[in-house]
């Protein structure tokens, strides 16, 4: 088996015009078939060279996507390609147009892709996308730096904001806490590996991201620039999380060493999900079973949350991919 490293070829914009694009002769105008169902291909549809797209360099999901591949790689009959990507909406139309097979994708994004709520894929329900396992919570980080002389989400008003990139999950969050406290704000779209470099270079007020704490382009801008999170009131919080798939979250101030106490913020999943008419059963059984065989070789700190107790939580109305659902079945985890 082999493992291959490379960009995504296609950019957001043009995956999504792709994907506004699709459709076929056996369902609706959009593709799909019967509401809540689920596309499941046939033997001849399926592969085995595979596509992991995943999310922008300076976060967690390319180095994850880079050890799973090759996890997946040697424990399968699967060859694993990781790729680059604008994040968990990219990912969802990549998989919906069958250029990726594997992906990483943040809970609430995939649930609204399955109900054709997301913007970002012009509220196309996406019928062949199969969860595989949550891995990690990811949390919002507001970042600014300290010299800034901002102390709130409130003084944030009138700034330039990096609100994440186009087709990932950070925008759901960041959209939902800025319209909550009201903030006008010029925002600045682009992936927080590059804004924390503009941050650091004072091209830009804050950075909003959603990673699985910590994150190492964070850490590296901290290293040379003095930085803060702002925290959330504990109430806002609560309010913001029932009006959307969030829950609220702590960012424990040992999390990063310029931290002096706890930040309250939003966070939700991280999961692994594996298209329903590329991927067999077999194969996304087999590689349900190497995630959690394997989850202790994962270098990258967020492995330590990966475990069958929580692999079904953030579930929701996202289906499970047939191989998963054999897998927990034999392993007597109770199924939604």
């Amino acid at each position: 088996m082999t493992i291959r490293r490379t960009a995504a070829a296609m950019t957001a914009v043009a995956a999504m015009t792709a994907l506004a694009a699709c459709g076929d002769d056996n369902g609706d105008e959009n593709g799909n078939g019967e509401e809540g169902e689920v596309e499941v291909g046939s033997e001849d549809d399926f592969i085995t060279d595979l596509e992991f797209t995943t999310g922008g360099t300076g976060g967690t999901y390319y180095p994850l996507g880079g050890e799973l591949s090759e996890i997946f790689s040697a424990e399968t009959e699967a060859s694993v390609n990781y790729v680059e990507s604008g994040g968990s909406g990219e990912n969802l139309g990549r998989i919906y147009n069958e250029q990726s097979q594997l992906a990483l994708t943040q809970n609430d994004t995939a649930a609204e892709a399955i109900n054709g709520e997301l913007e970002d894929l012009d509220g196309i329900a996406i019928d062949n996308v199969g969860w595989i396992a949550n891995l990690y919570p990811e949390a919002m980080h507001i970042v600014v730096r300290e010299d800034a002389g901002v102390e709130s989400i409130e003084d944030l008003d009138g700034m330039t904001i990096a609100v994440g990139d186009a087709g990932s999950g950070t925008r759901a969050i960041s959209d939902a806490i800025l319209e909550y406290y009201e903030i006008d704000y010029t925002p600045e779209v682009t992936d927080f590996g590059a804004s924390t470099e503009m941050l650091g270079d004072d091209q830009i007020d804050a950075s909003m991201f959603v990673a699985g704490p910590p994150v190492a382009a964070l850490t590296s801008l901290a290293a040379t620039t003095d930085v803060t999170l702002l925290s959330l009131d504990e109430a806002d919080a609560e309010e913001i999380a029932e009006g959307g798939l969030f829950d609220t979250y702590a960012i424990e101030a040992d999390t990063y060493d310029f931290l002096d106490e706890d930040v309250t913020t939003l966070s939700v999943f991280a999961a692994l999900a594996a298209s329903t008419t590329q991927v067999s059963e077999d194969l996304a059984y087999d590689i349900t079973a190497a995630l959690f065989d394997n989850a202790d070789s994962i270098t990258l700190d967020v492995g330590e949350n990966i475990s069958t107790d929580e692999a079904l939580l953030g579930l929701g109305d996202i289906p499970l991919h047939p191989g998963a659902e054999r897998y927990y079945d034999e392993q007597g985890i109770d199924l939604p």
